[in-house]
């Protein structure tokens, strides 16, 4: 890892001109200020890069093996944010692989990571903003008001604020080496541009889903079973206890707020049983432990939604090869999984079915999961209703919905005034707050 660069510049490139200038001259000099500032502000040993700078494709060329590399081994990743930035694929798909480093290093410690500091290159409206963005606790006030409000780009282009530029490139470099030092976020293997999602989703603002848990509790596991890996809820269960320290259901649900969802999390004891179609209400991830197929009420349950025509609902069985007592009773958990879940199993997407035949590993957890999202979100998109909404008059212009079938309320994102990224929520928009 300390072969790596300290910090990861992310950017949208901009359109390349025919014969003109760099039309990434301005963030080339952004990176050089910043390595050097971040360089005196450490004891970086010879050879080690400061930064990477992601220069762009090249004609008929994806990622580069140094990119891979760079963003698998950086300490802190700067995602150098605008408009341009949030519609392009290639970014959402480097914050995505940023993003789960620091998923897995929360789930080994139970820690939250801060090593993803973002800078304004832009402006962006926070109606713009991904849940993976709006989400992060980063002031840019404190970066200077003129920064706040014009964005690096304003600052650098103007000699009249050269030294407003100058402190918001120090106390960025500041930032980047505190988040490095505060959490140190493990390597992960270098991503392959081709199967990653994008943080950023394929429609803007967050959308709804659910992750469903059916798993025991602590007081009613199968005689014998390790109590290990259970707590006092269902919502409890750490199937890859010792090497995750949170529950399933939170690590899912970093994972689907990764993609650009906004999870809600329940136990399928609170559900009602799959009785047959009906229309859904979001896309939905029912996370089984295979140890729960032996009690009959629940088994029972499962297999009536498996045979319900529900394919919004995605199912993903997680199991660990590290607990004996799971790999030792493999053989008649996959015969309980089969015959509760046979559609699940034998249909649908390669995917899918090995999801819901069993996931062994955190590692495959990681790799399938948004797959499993991706499917039933398609599916809820194909079966979700398309009628007006419950009480419009008959004639009575209809309102757009939301990307999932959901019309924002007054005063929720999506309906939201203009304000800057990282501008508190309490402070009015008002000429008296403006530089």
């Amino acid at each position: 890892m300390d072969d790596g660069p300290y910090f990861f510049l992310s950017h949208a490139p901009a359109g390349l001109g025919a014969g003109g200038p760099d039309p990434d001259l301005w963030v080339g000099r952004l990176f050089d200020d910043l390595c050097r500032g971040v360089a005196e502000l450490t004891a970086l040993p010879d050879g080690t890069p400061a930064g990477f700078m992601d220069r762009g494709p090249r004609p008929g060329t994806g990622w580069s093996e140094e990119l891979g590399r760079s963003l698998a081994s950086c300490r802190v990743f700067v995602p150098l944010l605008s408009p341009r930035y949030f519609a392009s694929e290639r970014c959402g798909k480097q914050w995505y692989a940023f993003a789960q480093r620091a998923i897995r290093h929360r789930a080994a410690t139970d820690r939250p990571s801060d090593a993803i500091v973002p800078a304004l290159w832009v402006p962006v409206p926070n109606r713009q903003l991904p849940l993976s963005a709006a989400q992060l606790d980063f002031d840019h006030r404190g970066l200077g008001e003129r920064y706040a409000t014009d964005g690096l780009y304003g600052l650098i282009k103007l000699r009249l604020l050269a030294d407003e530029y100058q402190r918001a490139v120090h106390h960025l470099a500041r930032h980047i080496v505190g988040a490095a030092r505060a959490t140190r976020v493990g390597p992960g293997r270098p991503p392959d541009a081709r199967t990653l999602p994008s943080a950023f989703g394929a429609a803007p603002g967050p959308r709804p889903l659910r992750v469903t848990v059916a798993a025991p509790t602590l007081g009613e596991l199968p005689a014998g079973r390790y109590g290990a890996y259970y707590g006092e809820s269902p919502l409890d269960w750490n199937p890859y206890h010792p090497a995750t320290r949170r529950p399933l259901a939170l690590i899912a649900e970093d994972i689907v707020g990764s993609l650009n969802y906004r999870p809600t999390v329940a136990s399928f004891d609170e559900e009602h049983p799959a009785d047959g179609p009906q229309a859904p209400a979001r896309p939905e991830i029912l996370l089984v432990d295979r140890w729960v197929l032996r009690d009959e009420r629940r088994r029972a349950r499962l297999a009536a939604l498996d045979a319900a025509d529900r394919p919004w609902i995605g199912v993903v069985v997680p199991w660990n090869r590290a607990d004996p007592q799971s790999r030792a009773a493999t053989d008649e958990l996959a015969a309980r999984t089969a015959a509760a879940l046979p559609f699940r199993t034998h249909h649908g997407r390669a995917a899918c079915r090995t999801a819901a035949r069993g996931v062994e590993s955190l590692d495959a957890f990681e790799e399938l999961l948004p797959q499993v999202v991706e499917a039933a979100a398609q599916q809820y998109l194909r079966h979700a209703p398309a009628h007006p909404p419950e009480g419009r008059a008959r004639g009575a212009r209809p309102r757009l919905t939301g990307p999932m079938g959901t019309t924002p309320e007054p005063g929720r994102r999506g309906t939201a005034p203009y304000r800057p990224l990282g501008r508190a929520p309490d402070v009015e928009d008002t000429d008296d707050n403006q530089p």
